[in-house]
C-alpha cells in the first residue's frame, strides 16, 4: 500500500480525473491489469522513454525528462519537452504522447498541465502552453494552460493526496461508460461495489431464512 508521504506520480492525476477510484486502486492498493488500450500506450511511449536530447530548427528537445513539483508533491517524467529560445531565455513546451484520439474529458490535459507546473517550479519561468500528440490522428493538439485548467489540476492533486492520506478507496465513477475501457474493470467490480449495503444484507438474510 502506498505511503501518504510518497510523491504523487503525474500519471496518477490523469487516472484521478478519469476515475478517482481507478487512481486509488492503482496508486493506493497497487493493483494493475493490462488490456489492449494499456498495451497500445506502452508501445507509444517506448521511444520517448529512451531519453536523450537534440537540437532541431533552433529548438532544444529533451525526451524522458524527469520532473518534480515540491509544492504539490508531484513527480514524474515528461515524454518530450521542447525548449524554445527567446530574449529572456528558454520557454518550456511539454508534449505528452497519447494513444487514440482527443477525449471528451480533461484527464490528458490535466496530466500535461501538471508537467507545466513542475517545469515552472524547476525553471522559474512561465510555461503558457503545451501539446498532446495522439497516435490515431498523428497530430499535436495545442493545450493552453489557462486559469481553469490550472485550477482543475491543482484541485485534482489535492483531492488525490487526500485519498492517499485517508487510505480509503472511493466509490466508482458515476460516468459508467468509462468502466468499459478500464483495464481494472474485473478488479474494481463497480456494479457490485455500488450496491447499497442494506439491500445486500436484506437479500442475504432472506436467502438464509429460506
Amino acid at each position: 500500500m502506498a505511503s501518504a508521504e510518497e510523491p504523487i506520480p503525474l500519471s496518477a492525476l490523469q487516472h484521478a480525473v478519469y476515475c478517482l477510484r481507478q487512481a486509488a486502486l492503482i496508486h493506493l492498493e497497487r493493483l494493475w491489469a493490462e488490456n489492449r488500450f494499456t498495451a497500445e500506450g506502452d508501445v507509444l511511449h517506448a521511444v520517448a522513454d529512451k531519453g536523450g536530447q537534440r537540437k532541431a530548427r533552433g529548438l532544444r528537445r529533451v525526451m524522458a525528462l524527469p520532473l518534480a513539483c515540491h509544492r504539490l508533491n508531484l513527480t514524474g517524467t515528461a515524454d518530450l519537452v521542447e525548449f524554445i529560445p527567446g530574449p529572456d531565455g528558454e520557454t518550456a513546451f511539454p508534449i505528452e504522447y497519447k494513444r487514440g484520439k482527443p477525449k471528451l474529458h480533461r484527464a490528458d490535459e490535466v496530466q500535461l498541465c501538471a508537467q507545466a507546473l513542475c517545469l515552472e517550479e524547476m525553471t522559474g519561468h512561465p510555461v503558457p502552453e503545451g501539446a498532446l500528440f495522439y497516435a490515431q490522428t498523428r497530430r499535436r493538439l495545442a493545450v493552453p494552460f489557462d486559469a481553469d485548467l490550472r485550477a482543475l489540476t491543482e484541485t485534482t492533486a489535492t483531492e488525490l493526496a487526500s485519498v492517499l492520506t485517508s487510505r480509503r478507496t472511493p466509490p466508482p465513477t458515476p460516468h459508467r461508460g468509462r468502466c468499459r475501457a478500464c483495464s481494472l474493470l474485473d478488479l474494481c467490480r463497480p456494479d457490485v461495489v455500488s450496491r447499497p449495503v442494506r439491500q445486500w444484507r436484506d437479500r442475504m438474510l432472506a436467502s438464509a431464512l429460506e
